[in-house]
């Protein structure tokens, strides 16, 4: 290990230790109760809020998994996909935020995503807490997965080592630090995170534009790849047999642009959609101290979204201008951004840039841990299984739960070639389908009952995997992200189901009306 790269390890550590002290000075709150080691008492502020929402549910996916799309396809799929998720987090914040901080308090004050389904419907029989529970920790064993790539990659990367012991590193790492402060600590954690990203991601940017002559000598270079800087075309890298962009006289090589059609914009526009049932940003909507300050909240999300989407976009541009054939594989090119920050910075502060990855994995794994741990422990254990079970019993539950969760996901991420876009995109679509019907209707739509509710979440879920797998084989029209036709088909399921059957008790009807009036 060189002198340059002991730097970086050493402000990597720096870094690491300013998130175990967060960690250390929330736990003694954070494991009062389970309220507040799952939801922190009610207690965020609008700030925290914002920035913890933002940078848990964008993750390593912003510094690594987009700036990678386009590295390697150009402009189109990498824009449109966050052009998506911009008005999808506006639309969340906008209708969902307030009346769901509302009507989960009104719903005998529920702390997790599947408690309040459950209590929405004055469910006896926790049929709608246990698949919600289940649900939630098949998707989100498949998120931690994808984080764990992350760091297995980046450390990789950095000091040459072995993939899969540096993957397990960061893995216990993240669980370590989970165990620690829950709810309280993570937000806390998030809001540094979301800082330390976002200045990241806008410092790489500045750097390579003018390494690279500057914003019109990128976009002259782009325009030489076909459909790389087209909102609707695309590059196709030629590969050899092996998968590896063929290079000659040190240029890589392109085939002809492909088609980009008004399908396949609605296609990655979909990612919007996941944002209506992704439980660690309703979560923050439910957790704000104060229902009026979601307002401010939304403004500063929009902002760092705005800001970060763009930019990490620009990034994956930029870097295909200045290493053009640095990266010559899928999984390699969501490396441009290491690359990038490694060649331009000084060690010491490339170090604390490569911290705004490790912060995105760590914001986002350890959200997705806690809350798969919440939903086992909570809604499954004591919900379900022993519902006398003490406030101590439940924590030991849920740390056991998320030992197992690490595990299964350091599983997962095994293999060094897995592209975390694609993880990532498979994971927000099952969240989307599942959650996102079922959420808007449950909010907005009193007419929703119980089996409507089952009806949407089985049917969102399985259509995700059915389309994944099975109907997007067929190429064509069907090879659109299966986030949309899943959604489609869950809500579809709801109305249908909802109306065949029998309609929501009084308590429930009044339940509704009073969260609509604002009580």
């Amino acid at each position: 290990m060189d002198g340059n790269t002991i730097q970086i390890l050493i402000a990597m550590i720096i870094y690491m230790a300013a998130v175990i002290g967060i960690g250390l000075v929330y736990a003694k709150r954070a494991n009062k109760n389970s309220e507040a080691y799952f939801l922190g008492g009610r207690s965020l502020g609008p700030w925290v809020t914002a920035m913890s929402a933002e940078a848990s549910d964008m993750s390593g996916w912003l510094l690594m998994g987009l700036p990678g799309v386009a590295y390697w396809y150009g402009l189109a799929d990498a824009f449109w996909t966050a052009f998506g998720l911009a008005v999808g987090t506006y639309l969340n914040w906008l209708f969902v935020s307030k009346r769901l901080r509302r009507y989960s308090v009104r719903a005998n004050n529920s702390i997790t995503l599947p408690e309040f389904f459950s209590n929405r419907f004055r469910e006896n029989k926790k049929t709608i807490m246990l698949l919600s529970a289940a649900f939630i920790l098949i998707f989100f064993t498949a998120y931690a997965s994808s984080c764990f790539v992350t760091c297995g990659k980046l450390f990789s990367t950095l000091f040459g080592a072995d993939y899969v012991s540096m993957m397990i590193l960061g893995a216990v790492f993240v669980l370590a630090y989970t165990l620690l402060g829950g709810f309280l600590a993570e937000s806390a954690s998030d809001f540094m995170q979301a800082i330390v990203m976002i200045v990241a991601l806008t410092v790489i940017v500045v750097l390579g534009t003018v390494n690279a002559g500057g914003f019109g000598q990128v976009f002259a270079n782009a325009k030489e790849i076909p459909g790389f800087l087209e909102f609707f075309g695309l590059a196709t890298p030629a590969l050899d047999a092996t998968g590896t962009q063929i290079v000659e006289n040190g240029k890589p090589l392109f085939g002809a642009a492909s088609d980009y059609g008004i399908l396949t914009v609605c296609s990655m526009m979909a990612w919007g959609l996941g944002y209506f049932g992704m439980p660690q940003v309703l979560l923050r909507f439910m957790a704000i101290r104060r229902e009026d300050e979601l307002k401010r909240s939304r403004r500063i999300a929009m902002i760092w979204v705005g800001i970060s989407l763009a930019v990490a976009v620009f990034i994956g541009i930029v870097g295909r201008q200045v290493f053009p054939t640095a990266h010559l594989t899928k999984s390699a090119a969501e490396n441009i951004f290491i690359t990038m920050s490694t060649s331009y910075l000084p060690p010491i502060i490339a170090g604390f840039v490569m911290a705004g990855i490790l912060a995105a994995t760590i914001s986002s794994s350890d959200s997705y841990l806690l809350i798969a741990a919440s939903a086992f422990a909570k809604n499954i254990f004591q919900g379900i299984c022993k519902k006398n079970a003490s406030e101590k019993q439940v924590m030991w539950v849920s740390r056991l739960t998320l030992l197992v969760l690490a595990m299964v996901g350091i599983l997962l991420a095994l293999d060094e070639k897995s592209i975390i876009f694609d993880i990532v995109s498979f994971a927000w679509a099952g969240f989307g389908a599942t959650f996102g019907p079922l959420m808007l209707f449950s909010l907005f739509w009193k007419r929703i009952n119980k089996p409507g509710a089952i009806a949407g979440m089985v049917s969102g879920a399985a259509m995700v995997f059915l389309w994944k797998l099975v109907i997007s084989k067929l190429g064509g029209v069907f090879a659109i992200y299966e986030l949309l036709p899943a959604f489609v088909f869950s809500s579809i399921c709801i109305v249908v189901v909802s109306l065949l059957t029998k309609a929501p008790s009084q308590e429930v009807l009044e339940d509704f009306e009073a969260v609509k009036a604002g009580n």
